[in-house]
């Protein structure tokens, strides 16, 4: 699994994670859904992403070109 495939299984996961809790839980927990579509816009448009290189740091490849 790549660094960009793991980033959005995590993403995700938080996404969904965040909603159940929102609806059994507590509301607030849709300030976390807010937080993680927030880190996503500033990663796309930064092109710095902390999760990435902290999946890095963890030994996960780069995503390998592909030449089509």
């Amino acid at each position: 699994m790549t660094i960009n495939d793991s980033i959005k299984l995590i993403a995700g996961s938080f996404i969904i994670i965040s909603v159940v809790l929102a609806h059994y839980v507590n509301e607030n927990w849709l300030f976390f859904t807010l937080f993680v579509g927030l880190n996503l816009l500033q990663s796309s448009l930064s092109k710095w992403c902390l999760m990435a290189i902290i999946l890095k740091k963890l030994g996960l490849k780069e995503e390998a070109s592909c030449s089509i």
